[in-house]
């Protein structure tokens, strides 16, 4: 085998579940859970070769999974040649580093595992100063359990290890120093932006035209979606977590209507609150949106729990009152009487990937947004020169001309503007 074949062959990975009666969702293992954990060592670059899914009344404090069942993990290891652990649970630091001595491999928890694929697919500045963010917010916590061993030396030997003695700072308060500076710093480039997609937000509305935000659970289709509909050619692969950085693309959806379309990354459950937090500047633009698409997958079976951990994400992020379309992708999977909609009265049933049910969806975002529906010819008298300030504020103007009777005006307005409007209409 050469070199290259060997830096290329796949980390081989076996996935450990716990479930326990006293566990939320957030923190239980199933099997559903676990074939996800399974698509997400692969997207990782590792190749899940065993798993094993434990049930009892308690997690061990000292191992999690208790050593037994941990001696177990290392034997199934060793069987299968694996040279990591991924634990679709979170982890303490004592009890992933127990495991490390008890197994004698790399232990990785659902965390630190959604961490590495971030560091991966990160591709802008933005995107690596979140990844960097979330990374020192998990690590921080986790500080004191990784310098455990040197309390414990300490603890044996009488007197402190060497290098933490004297009246200087400990390493552990030397290195906490640093990280909180380094997420000090990263928060404020973070802050700054926040403050650039704000002007950036500002120029969008004196085009007028309305954000559209497209939102999912990872792999539902949202890239395909995108670049079905405005050609925007993003790499859309069957891999979790494939868009970290936003895109936004125009979209003529009628002759009435123009929109600004924009992607963003998949949600998933269990996911740590730290990368909400961390991928605020991102996923902050749904809260200004002015219309939510959620694509949602019905080929897959879980699809309905799917959409509720994005509708709870969501509303984490202040955006609940926003309007939606669900979007049911993959429609072409189903049998069409078998989507039983999320929401019935705003469903569109469509396939990204063959353009089926586009045309429909395209209206029902026009009908959605109450904008664009009605393209008049108005002529304002001189005297109602309020009626065109509000024209300029609320249409879209198309072309003014004047007349000896006064203004003649050309513009695209909603259902309400045009109930004030028109009494101005003409055929002129």
């Amino acid at each position: 085998m050469t070199e290259n074949q060997i830096e290329s062959k796949a980390e081989r990975a076996v996935l450990v579940g716990l479930s326990c009666p006293g566990f939320t969702a957030e923190q239980d293992a199933d099997e559903r859970t676990m074939d996800e954990l399974r698509a997400l060592a692969e997207t990782a670059g590792a190749e899940a070769v065993a798993m094993t899914l434990q049930r009892r009344p308690a997690p061990d404090a000292r191992t999690f999974i208790g050593e037994g069942k941990a001696e177990e993990v290392k034997a199934l290891a060793e069987a299968n040649e694996a040279s990591l652990i991924l634990f679709d649970n979170e982890l303490s630091p004592s009890q992933t580093r127990n495991l490390e001595e008890l197994i004698g491999r790399t232990v990785l928890d659902r965390s630190a595992l959604i961490l590495d694929i971030f560091a991966q697919r990160a591709r802008t500045g933005e995107g690596k100063l979140q990844v960097e963010l979330a990374q020192y917010q998990y690590i921080l916590p986790r500080l004191a359990g990784m310098w455990t061993h040197l309390v414990r030396q300490t603890a044996g030997g009488g007197k402190s290890p060497i290098g933490t003695r004297g009246p200087g700072e400990t390493q552990l308060e030397t290195d906490r120093r640093h990280i909180r500076k380094r997420i000090d710093k990263l928060k404020a480039d973070l802050e700054q932006v926040r403050q650039v997609r704000a002007v950036q937000r500002r120029q969008r509305k004196k085009t007028e035209l309305p954000m559209v935000a497209i939102v999912g659970y990872t792999n539902a289709g949202k890239s395909t979606l995108l670049n079905t509909l405005t050609d925007a050619d993003i790499p859309a692969n069957d891999r979790l977590f494939d868009t970290l950085d936003p895109t936004t693309r125009k979209k003529r959806i009628s002759d009435t209507q123009e929109i600004l379309l924009s992607d963003t990354v998949g949600f998933i459950r269990k996911l740590p609150h730290h990368l909400v937090s961390a991928f605020k500047a991102t996923l902050e633009e749904l809260a200004y949106a002015d219309l939510l698409l959620h694509v949602v997958d019905v080929s897959d079976e879980d699809w309905r729990i799917q959409a509720e951990t994005v509708e709870r994400v969501v509303a984490q992020l202040g955006a609940q009152d926003i309007p939606r379309v669900m979007v049911y992708n993959k429609a072409d999977k189903c049998a069409p009487d078998t989507i039983p909609y999320f929401r019935p009265d705003e469903g569109v049933a469509i396939s990204a990937k063959t353009g089926e049910g586009i045309d429909e969806l395209l209206k029902t975002i026009e009908r959605a947004l109450g904008r664009g529906k009605h393209r008049v010819r108005l002529l304002i008298p001189y005297s109602d020169g309020a009626v065109l300030d509000m024209l300029h504020r609320e249409a879209q103007i198309e072309s003014t001309d004047y007349a000896a009777e006064g203004t003649l005006v050309e513009a695209v307005v909603d259902d309400k503007t045009y109930g004030r409007v028109a009494e101005y209409l003409t055929e002129d």
